[in-house]
C-alpha cells in the first residue's frame, strides 16, 4: 500500500509540475515560498524559513526575488516594528490562482476517467491520509491546511 501511495504521489507531481510549467517559469521554491505565505496570510521571515526549511540568508535572498517580481510585499509586523512580515502582492495572487487552476484541471483530467463511486472513495482515503499525514508530521501548527470540504463529484 505504502509502494502505491508513493507511485500515487509521483504521478501527482508529474501532473502538478505539469500543470506549472504550463504557465509560468517560477521556481519550485518561490512556488512553495508563496503558498506558505498565502496560507498563513502574513509570515515574518523566521517562520517562513522555518517553513520552508531554510536559512535566513537564503529566505532574504527567497524574497528579494519575489518582491522585485512584484509576487510579495514586506512590511513591518503590526505586532513588533522590529519585525518583517511578508504578504502576498496581486501578482502573487494572480500566480498561484493560475498554478491552481492548471492544477486541478490536470487532476480533474484524470479523474474524469473515473466512476464517481470511486472518485468519492479515492476523496474519502485522500481525507483520511491527510489527516493521519498531519498527525504524523505533527505539522499542523506550522501550516494550517484549509478545510476543502466536500468535493463535487458530478
Amino acid at each position: 500500500m505504502a509502494l502505491e501511495a508513493s507511485t500515487l504521489l509521483e504521478m501527482l507531481d508529474l501532473l502538478w509540475t505539469r500543470g506549472q510549467d504550463v504557465l509560468t517559469a517560477i521556481p519550485p521554491s518561490q512556488l512553495r515560498a508563496l503558498t506558505v505565505i498565502d496560507v498563513r496570510e502574513a509570515v515574518n521571515l523566521r517562520d517562513l524559513g522555518q517553513a520552508l526549511g531554510s536559512t535566513p540568508p537564503s529566505v532574504s535572498r527567497l524574497c528579494d526575488r519575489l518582491e522585485a517580481a512584484g509576487l510579495i510585499e514586506r512590511a513591518r509586523a503590526t505586532g513588533n516594528r522590529r519585525e518583517l512580515e511578508v504578504r502576498l502582492a496581486r501578482g502573487g495572487r494572480a500566480v498561484l490562482a493560475e498554478v491552481r487552476a492548471a492544477r486541478a484541471g490536470e487532476v480533474q483530467a484524470v479523474l474524469a476517467h473515473m466512476p464517481p463511486a470511486q472518485q468519492q472513495a479515492l476523496f474519502e482515503g485522500m481525507a483520511a491520509f491527510n489527516s493521519a499525514a498531519l498527525h504524523h508530521a505533527d505539522v499542523s501548527d506550522t501550516v494550517p491546511v484549509p478545510d476543502c470540504g466536500v468535493p463535487d463529484i458530478a
